[in-house]
Order: C-alpha cells, then structure tokens, then sequence
C-alpha cells in the first residue's frame, strides 16, 4: 500500500510544507534529544520525551512528502510512513511501533513500566532516525534544509 492508497482511505490529508516547518519539526526533536537526558528523570518520562522526537523526525520525513497524518491512529500512521518516505528498514518501524506502545502504556495505564534499558534503547532509535531523516531530506528534498 503506498501513501497514495493512505490518502485515498483517508489515513492521510495532503499538505503542503515549508522550509520554517521542517525545521520547526527537527528543532522539537533536537530539543527532546537534549532533555530526555535531564538528571533524575524517570526511565518512563526519558522514554516519552525520546519517543517525541522520533515522532517529530517521523512527521518531518511525511510533511516533506506532501502529507500529513489524520487524526485516527495517528502516531501509528506517521510510524509507518517511515516505510514509505525515508524508506525505513522494516525492523526500525517494528521497534518503534513496540515503543510508542510502551510509551501508551505509560501515559495512560502504568507508571513504571519502562527500565532504563528501554528508555535508553528509545533515545538511540530516536537519536538515529533523527539522522536517517537529515540525511533522506538532504537527499531528496534539499530545498526544505
């Protein structure tokens, strides 16, 4: 299923960026890359703030193709755009979705469910798509950097 399909089951709506807001986008994931390493931060909150800025990354790669996510399943829909835009190795989408359902559980149902593993793992993924989606746009939408 392309983007295309996602538009006409209306998982998307088409949008037109700018250079101000892909920027906007990497400098919110910039700055969650920066406090998710704040001393005494709960794993839960490291995890959640690093999640923020993959989904940050994850919206700019989308807004940069013409897109933007409606508003049911919307993480899920950006997440998985990642195929499609940047092209994502399958294992990055899969072990992003697992953190955004890990990150769902943590806002909504159970506090403490995250280790420091976890939410160090969430900052490496977060830190490396962050890089993969420069590199993507760079290479594909230079006119937006």
């Amino acid at each position: 299923m392309s983007l295309q399909d996602w538009l006409k089951s209306r998982w998307l709506i088409e949008h037109q960026t700018s250079r101000q807001e892909i920027s906007d986008l990497l400098s919110m994931a910039d700055r969650d890359l920066a406090q998710c390493r704040t001393p005494h931060l709960s794993p839960d909150w490291q995890l959640n703030i690093a999640y923020n800025a993959a989904l940050q990354a994850a919206t700019a790669a989308l807004a940069a193709a013409g897109y933007r996510a409606a508003t049911g399943a919307h993480h899920y829909r950006v997440i998985q755009s990642l195929a499609h835009t940047i092209e994502a190795d399958p294992g990055l989408v899969i072990q992003l979705d697992k953190f955004r359902k890990k990150r769902n559980i943590t806002e909504y149902e159970q506090a403490g469910a995250v280790s420091e593993q976890e939410a160090k793992e969430m900052l490496a993924l977060a830190k490396n798509l962050r890089d993969k989606v420069e590199k993507w746009l760079c290479s594909n939408h230079p006119e937006l950097l």
